[in-house]
């Protein structure tokens, strides 16, 4: 009987290589900035198909709308005014910060907005739009949200977890000197808060006081029987940042011990991708409903003249959200201007990203920090019909071969480092919804790990297929 196993087998040919369950959120690629001129961006995707974005402009005097089927369509599409500030009184000033919200089959946008007598009265407003299309809807004032205090206070938003809708926002507490902590409390309807609300976040941290102490635009995003709310922290030019509160979805969130906050930011600026400043961000998802995508605002610049609030150039961008293995999101770093970045898992290991350490190119489970297991898939060094793949903490560095080894070296301008930085994109080796990198210059020869390290060979054995197979994510 052994015999006629053993038989068996051989006639049969190798075992073919294990392999990795297709990942359950793909890549998806957009193109930086989304809007120019548009900063507090909230985008949110409705049932019937469309996305639709809302900002703060500029000129601080109006609420704006635009939609459209893909999150890329928003950089082009007709924007239409659908409020105005009043001339005189209230909301007469300093329109910032609005949201779009669909609640019980109406239109709810959330906004600040100042006086005109007193443009630093800051205070919390809700209008009401009924209609299928919140563009041309009818859109009625339900007036200011009131809270425990009267001061000032911004940036609402709300959501539900645990069938209970609540309110987030930013108010100064008149008996501290600071400047806006982060509150939550029940909402009774769309525009009234119920009891008591509870203070969840104080500016403390050093990264939190810069230039002014400032806790502020809150943003909810659920995952794993988590509710993470992140917010914004410091002045609003290159010290802006995110922090991060996380509770259980099952616990009292109206009770601050259920809170935990990050001791250190998870989303600041960063010089090598020109990104400086950025925060007051949301959440929506991908076109397929398989990615989270982050949503906010920086500018490509560093030094501002003047108040920063006076500077118009903040813009939209998106990028996608993360999870690590703990289930808890990884906000990256703010990426580049233009395409956005992928992740390559590897088809028969399935915890493991394309990375580089120490700029030698390998496979590794946990990578940390994440962009250096992040790639821009853009045209090839060696042009059309051929790819390169460029760091994305790294600009203008990419994946090259050197004596068949895989490295992440600058690119040096010349035709050698041109052709070995680049590559045919083929379908997966050995599945073809994945994909395999073949050698521009080494026809047959692709992209594969071997001893964790990447290399370039051809593949003979269904091992090597595998090995030269990866997921993009």
């Amino acid at each position: 009987m052994a015999v006629l196993v053993a038989l068996a087998a051989c006639l049969a040919g190798p075992a073919p290589a294990a392999r990795a369950a297709v990942p359950d959120s793909p890549a998806v690629t957009y193109t930086n900035p989304i809007a120019e001129k548009r900063a507090d961006p909230h985008i949110f995707r409705h049932t019937d198909g469309y996305y639709y974005f809302t900002a703060t402009v500029p000129e601080y005097d109006r609420i704006v709308l635009r939609r459209a089927t893909t999150i890329q369509g928003l950089s082009t599409a007709p924007e239409v005014t659908i409020w105005t500030k009043h001339a005189s009184g209230v909301m007469g000033a300093h329109i910032w910060a609005p949201e779009i919200h669909f609640i019980d089959g109406k239109w709810y946008v959330y906004f600040a907005a100042g006086a005109t007598n007193d443009v630093w009265a800051i205070r919390m407003y809700v209008l009401e739009g009924t209609g299928a299309n919140p563009l041309t809807a009818t859109w009625t004032e339900k007036g200011q949200i009131r809270t425990q205090w009267e001061s000032f206070s911004l940036d609402a938003t709300t959501f539900v977890a645990g069938g209970v809708r609540y309110l987030a926002w930013a108010q100064r507490d008149p008996s501290v000197n600071n400047n806006t902590d982060i509150y939550l409390a029940r909402l009774a309807n769309p525009w009234t808060i119920s009891g008591t609300p509870v203070m969840l976040s104080r500016p403390t941290y050093s990264w939190e006081t810069v230039g002014y102490k400032v806790n502020e635009g809150p943003a909810v995003i659920q995952h794993g029987g988590k509710v993470f709310m992140s917010y914004s922290a410091s002045a609003t030019d290159s010290n802006y940042c995110l922090g991060l509160l996380s509770a259980s979805a099952s616990a009292d969130l109206l009770n601050a011990a259920s809170w935990s906050k990050s001791s250190t930011p998870v989303f600041t600026s960063n010089a090598a991708t020109s990104q400086y400043g950025p925060g007051h961000n949301s959440f929506t998802v991908s076109e397929d409903g398989r990615s989270d995508i982050l949503v906010y605002h920086d500018r490509s610049y560093k030094d501002i003249t003047g108040d920063p609030l006076n500077d118009p150039n903040r813009r939209t961008r998106v990028q996608k959200l993360y999870w690590k293995a703990d289930g808890t999101p990884d906000f990256g770093i703010p990426v580049a201007d233009g395409v956005t970045p992928q992740r390559f898992s590897s088809y028969n290991f399935a915890d493991r990203f394309v990375r580089h350490w120490e700029y030698r190119a390998r496979i590794e489970a946990g990578v940390s920090p994440l962009a250096d297991s992040q790639f821009r898939v853009v045209t090839g060094l060696t042009g059309s019909g051929t790819v390169s793949l460029e760091s994305a903490n790294f600009p203008g560095y990419y994946l090259r071969h050197k004596n068949f080894e895989v490295w992440l070296e600058r690119n040096d301008g010349t035709t050698q480092f041109a052709s070995d930085a680049s590559f045919h994109k083929r379908a997966g080796l050995s599945d073809a919804a994945g994909v395999s990198y073949e050698s521009y210059n080494y026809a047959g020869r692709y992209v594969r790990h071997y001893d964790h390290l990447l290399v370039v060979q051809a593949p003979s054995t269904a091992t090597d297929r595998a090995d030269a197979t990866f997921y993009a994510q």
